[in-house]
């Protein structure tokens, strides 16, 4: 694995800073110029965010993988947004790009919300339930002219087998860290699952707790649509793992009236998302480490109970 350096996530990340901001929208919005600007602290790691004044954030990708996103969402966010039961981003600009920043890059209005967490929900059971209603419903929209999934939404949504070589590579450099033998028996297993063969669904694409706001303890709105493609749609169960306790899972999947095949593919997508992350997040993300060992032992568990 290459090597990162500067407390920056990827090699080519670009430096991004409040002057930046400032300068960007002073030519290009100079009406928001004067607005305060404050980092906003997250565990994203495509996009660098800041808060413009007390209704706005401004969002601006770190890395040339990200770019594509900010059309794509400019594009499909306005167009999903009344379809759906719980608030998204709503995009009020498109930042173009200028000699001292080279992407595109967005103005949002802020959502109010904290990250979910277990410990801050009301009702773990109910939130289970909002979060399912919320898949079912971004899964029922019309996909006609929608991105169809690819490396623009990192292959979210795709065949499960194209990411074998890759999450393998991960496996050997965990030795000593997980238990590789046991997730190597689950990963096998995910893989042994038939791929989809109904029609490509909308799938968020990135369902784990940084993208997931609440308020007064309900989920409140989900964020960080980069992920957004149509496919697969076991790839939206990845936060029955990487979030959800054992009793809450359970809640969500029958909320959602999952098949077998579904959801044990959805398995495999969390598993490989965790098996990924972790060992190219370990010295630079601790959110992203902590996440992905949380969700290897909530699979590894079921595996264990022949769940798996």
């Amino acid at each position: 694995m290459t090597s990162r350096s500067n407390g920056k996530m990827h090699v080519g990340e670009l430096d991004i800073d409040v002057p930046l901001v400032r300068r960007l929208l002073a030519v290009q919005f100079p009406q928001w110029a004067g607005l305060p600007i404050e980092p906003v602290r997250s565990s994203g790691t495509d996009n660098a965010i800041y808060r413009l004044g007390a209704e706005m954030l401004v969002r601006l990708p770190r890395i040339d993988w990200a770019v594509g996103q900010v059309q794509k969402e400019q594009e499909w966010l306005p167009k999903l947004a009344p379809l759906l039961r719980i608030a998204i981003p709503a995009p009020l600009a498109l930042g173009m790009p200028c000699e001292w920043y080279p992407w595109n890059w967005s103005v949002y209005g802020w959502l109010d919300g904290e990250v979910a967490t277990m410990e801050n929900l009301a009702d773990p059971k109910q939130f289970a339930i909002e979060l399912a209603e919320f898949i079912e419903s971004l899964r029922q929209i019309d996909t006609a002219g929608g991105p169809v999934s690819g490396s623009h939404n990192s292959s979210r949504g795709v065949p499960l087998a194209t990411r074998d070589a890759t999450v393998r590579a991960s496996l050997a450099s965990l030795h000593g860290i997980i238990d590789t033998e046991l997730a190597l028996k689950a990963w096998e297993v995910a893989l042994r699952t038939s791929v989809w063969h109904g029609a490509p669904v909308w799938i968020h694409g990135d369902l784990q707790a940084g993208n997931l706001l609440t308020g007064k303890g309900r989920l409140s709105a989900v964020i960080d649509f980069g992920c957004l493609g149509v496919g697969d749609p076991a790839c939206d169960l990845i936060v029955a793992w990487n979030l959800l306790s054992a009793e809450t899972r359970e809640v969500f999947r029958t909320t959602l009236a999952m098949d077998d095949l579904t959801w044990a593919r959805g398995k495999g997508w969390a598993l490989s998302i965790g098996l990924i992350a972790l060992p190219y997040y370990l010295h630079t993300n601790t959110v992203m480490v902590r996440n992905a060992h949380y969700t290897i032992a909530e699979i590894l568990a079921d595996y264990k109970r022949g769940l798996g």
